[in-house]
């Protein structure tokens, strides 16, 4: 039998702290909530009166309710408080330093049997716990900002941790309505040692001027459907508690380069610049602590790059190829009001094209979003051919042919001979140089990427890959016929994955690493990032859709580029693709899906 705690204490009333004190009063259990002073304990007061109100402002709480719960907590200064409770969790700034003085004289207060847990995101459960006469005692129980709403707990056990003070813990987040995951102590633990490489990554992004914060963001949030981009997570979690665990983590995680804090994050935290708490991070606040970002001096004009002075008209689309990709910009630009020239490479192909865009027109149409009238008009506005001849009077064409380069560079060769003066030259590529394609031809500067997200009617992200070649013209262009089609353009340099598959690839590496050293299981990854980042879905989960055999393309693709020790490709990622394991579309990858 777990055993049943009826009084808990809380050391440390911030925003963590008092979200983890109304946590446990929202189940019934009285809480002891402990601050420094008399002005930190009101603070903290004021901080769970506010959420509760909060809640019940929209509805989640009973005014009933609320009050009872503020009766369960009983507020205090000095850990004294604390002699008669059965838990205790410390939620402190993350410095080993104070942590471990705080243990200690917790140990000293509370009664021989009390369970003495820490909050901490990154340092050392064990080195907290080697500061009380009862090492075995203590464990690691991480709660997500904010607390009453995040269901992922990563309950962290040392060495020495009693099995039966697992066991308890665990039984502890089951009434408290969380999910736990059980792991060992190590740098980061699950979530955090999977973010915060990928974090780290788009602030070096944004720090060589790859890309702007608004497009970075823009990029991960419309491209893999997470609920903030990178730069607006690191406002929202502090730049100073960021540095923090990057250091930490690189420190204590075997010095791996991706967890080294990027310059810029160390330069932003000594100038006061930490995100929402101060009013200005990688993005301005209306004040301190407020969400809502107001313009400043990095902000785009009101009227966006996509409408700025120089884009060309474009009238007439050509779209070259007949895959899935090819299917789906077609059908983007025909509904757009485009007229469109698709190329495949004979009668059949486009035959198989035109009922694959006329099916999904029809499945508009039977969904409410697009009336039989406007089906009709974007079929009419295709023209098929098997012939590149007939792209010679377009506007822009698109090409979405394999991925292979001597392919792309024919290709590009031959448009350059047909195609008139002026036309815009995109490929859709999405792990290729687009510099090699653009030099296939005698007009680099017209050339650009834009890479579509499938399914292309669908996904809203487009990124608009430009060269050292490409045009100011080109590029405005560009992100004028995203904006005409109703997609979100972001705009970046010609480097190996591009934004979104720059960032999202060695965070998807980094799991396997991690499923590897056996630290976790792949449900218990996936868990966590779901449930405590708000991923739509786990790093596995996404392995297997995309196929592990395009996953491991693109790694290595990364790391053959950027020769970053951290970015080889997963040994284990490798061995599953020689075995044939690819995923769903093999029936098995990291999960069997055969059974399914």
């Amino acid at each position: 039998m777990a055993r049943e705690f009826t009084s808990v204490g809380v050391v440390g009333l911030g925003t963590m702290g008092a979200g983890i004190v109304e946590v446990f009063a929202r189940n019934g259990i009285d809480v002891v909530a402990v601050e420094i002073s008399e002005a930190a304990v009101e603070r903290g007061r004021a901080t769970l009166k506010g959420s509760t109100d909060r809640a019940v402002a929209k509805g989640k709480l009973a005014e009933a309710d609320r009050d009872a719960l503020h009766a369960r907590v009983d507020f205090q200064v000095g850990l004294g408080a604390l002699h008669a409770v059965d838990l205790v969790i410390e939620a402190v700034p993350e410095h080993l330093d104070l942590k471990q003085r705080i243990f200690a004289e917790l140990d000293r207060v509370c009664k021989p049997e009390a369970i003495l847990a820490t909050n901490t995101s990154s340092l050392s459960v064990t080195e907290i716990s080697v500061a009380t006469a009862r090492p075995n005692q203590v464990i690691g129980i991480h709660f997500f900002n904010p607390a009453p709403v995040m269901k992922l707990v990563e309950v962290v056990r040392t060495v020495v941790t009693s099995a039966d003070v697992v066991a308890d813990v665990e039984a502890l987040c089951d009434r408290l309505g969380k999910v736990d995951v059980t792991i060992s102590d190590r740098a980061g633990f699950i979530a955090n040692a999977l973010l915060f490489g990928y974090l780290n990554h788009a602030v070096s992004m944004f720090e060589a001027k790859y890309a702007t914060r608004e497009d970075i963001d823009a990029a991960m949030k419309l491209g893999c459907g997470l609920p903030m981009g990178p730069l607006a997570l690191m406002d929202l979690i502090g730049l100073d508690t960021a540095y923090e665990i990057l250091d930490t983590m690189y420190r204590r995680g075997g010095r791996d380069r991706r967890h080294a804090p990027v310059p810029l994050i160390k330069q932003m935290v000594t100038a006061g610049l930490l995100g929402r708490k101060s009013g200005r991070g990688f993005y301005t606040y209306e004040r301190p602590g407020s969400p809502v970002v107001v313009p400043d001096g990095q902000t785009p004009a009101a009227t966006g790059p996509a409408l700025a002075d120089g884009a060309r008209g474009i009238a007439k689309v050509g779209v070259v190829g007949s895959g899935t990709m090819a299917t789906g910009i077609i059908e983007v630009f025909a509904k757009a009001g485009y007229e469109v020239v698709s190329v495949t490479r004979g009668a059949e192909k486009s035959a198989k094209v035109f009922e694959a865009v006329k099916t999904s027109l029809n499945k508009g149409v039977v969904r409410g979003k697009l009336t039989e009238a406007d089906r009709d008009a974007a079929l009419g506005r295709i023209n098929w051919s098997a012939t590149l001849e007939h792209l010679a009077d377009v506007d822009l064409v698109v090409e979405a042919v394999i991925e292979e380069l001597s392919v792309k560079k024919a290709l590009f060769a031959s448009l350059d001979e047909i195609c008139k003066p002026g036309v815009v030259l995109a490929t859709t590529t999405s792990s290729l140089p687009v510099i090699d394609v653009a030099m296939a031809t005698q007009r680099p500067a017209d050339v650009i990427g834009l890479h579509f997200f499938n399914p292309a009617p669908v996904m809203p992200l487009v990124e608009v890959v430009q060269t050292i070649r490409t045009s100011a013209e080109t590029t405005a262009t560009a992100r004028a016929i995203c904006a005409a089609v109703g997609k979100t353009g972001v705009v970046c340099g010609d480097r190996s994955g591009f934004i979104v598959n720059a960032l999202l690839f060695p965070y998807l590496n980094d799991a396997v690493k991690m499923l590897e050293a056996s630290y976790s299981t792949a449900d218990d990854i996936d868990h966590a990032m779901k449930l405590g980042c708000g991923y739509p879905m786990g790093p596995f989960e996404l392995l297997d859709v995309v196929g592990l055999d395009v996953s491991l393309a693109i790694q290595r693709e990364l790391y053959l580029e950027l020769r970053e020790p951290g970015f080889a490709p997963a040994p284990l990622l490798e061995h599953l693709v020689t075995a044939g394991y690819l995923g769903r579309k093999s029936g098995r990858g990291f999960r069997d899906h055969t059974r399914r």
